[in-house]
């Protein structure tokens, strides 16, 4: 186990830090590291989970590498002779991708497969998500008729916000929007359905996409535990909550304590790391069907 990543420094290079990612700009391309810190509840927590950032860029560099879809992916080795000869290059290995450059594309697209979260309390109110009508009598994590495309805005805090269709097409083009459409359930498909050989439910995605050379790719992280929900397929039972590959332990210990979600959140305890960390390396040993090399 590696020594947890809570924030790189590469001193000589401009970067942007979001949630997870430190992102630095080599000029003609980025070097996107994921570091091991976490979040919850819209908040980065002060306690990270070791190693979670390479399963992160593992995971999504499996599907980079599966997924009938373009990319940004470049490479997936640390670019060690466009660093400064001090980085800590060992520390980067296997949380670093090198990626194209592109137009972000303003929305999340975000697509359903399963009734929850967000998605169950709107069809709770008024049996839709984002517009779509829905069959009567659903329950929580019932599998959808079909997957749903329910895009969502990009928020500088806070979450994102839920759009229809149609908003989605003010923001980015009818045209754009159903291209995004489209391609999203498609490899929402693609990876669903091999995860469920693997023995994981992928209940829901959020997936990011750019524009580079006139062509849509994909772009960020896919199909991971942080933009997932990865439901056990031997424990699925509709009706209720499901077990998860992500953040539950951290969710559900956070839900028990004092803690009010507006002021800094509480330092994790030693068996939730573990047990997190533990579900994650899972999520991608599942899912890769190799071990995960940094244990």
């Amino acid at each position: 186990m590696g020594t947890p990543i809570i924030q790189t420094s590469i001193p000589e290079l401009p970067v942007r830090r979001g949630k997870v990612r430190d992102i630095y700009d080599l000029r003609d391309c980025l070097l996107m590291i994921s570091t091991d810190r976490i979040s919850a509840f819209d908040w980065v927590l002060p306690t990270p989970i070791a190693d979670k950032g390479r399963v992160l860029t593992q995971i999504s560099c499996f599907w980079f590498d599966r997924l009938d879809a373009p990319n940004h992916l470049l490479s997936s080795d640390v670019p060690a002779d466009r660093l400064p000869p001090d980085t800590d290059l060992e520390a980067l290995e296997g949380r670093s991708i090198v990626v194209r450059k592109c137009d972000v594309v303003p929305i999340e697209c975000v697509v359903r497969g399963y009734l929850e979260g967000s998605g169950w309390r709107e069809y709770q109110q008024n049996q839709q998500i984002c517009g779509i009508p829905l069959p009567p009598g659903l329950v929580q994590c019932d599998q959808l008729p079909t997957p749903l495309f329910t895009p969502a805005t990009k928020e500088e805090s806070g979450h994102d916000i839920n759009v229809s269709f149609e908003q989605a097409a003010d923001i980015v083009g009818l045209d754009t929007a159903a291209a995004l459409r489209d391609r999203s359930i498609e490899i929402y498909r693609q990876g669903a359905d091999w995860a469920r050989k693997q023995g994981i439910l992928i209940a829901d995605t959020k997936f990011e996409w750019g524009w580079s050379d006139g062509q849509l790719i994909l772009i960020d992280e896919v199909m991971t535990p942080d933009s997932s929900r990865f439901w056990p397929a031997d424990h699925y039972e509709p009706g209720h909550a499901q077990r998860s590959f992500d953040k539950q332990f951290v969710r559900e210990w956070l839900s028990a304590t004092d803690w009010d979600k507006n002021s800094e959140p509480p330092t994790l305890p030693d068996d939730i790391v573990a047990n997190t960390r533990a579900k994650y390396i899972e999520a991608y040993e599942r899912l890769a069907g190799e071990a995960f090399r940094w244990k």
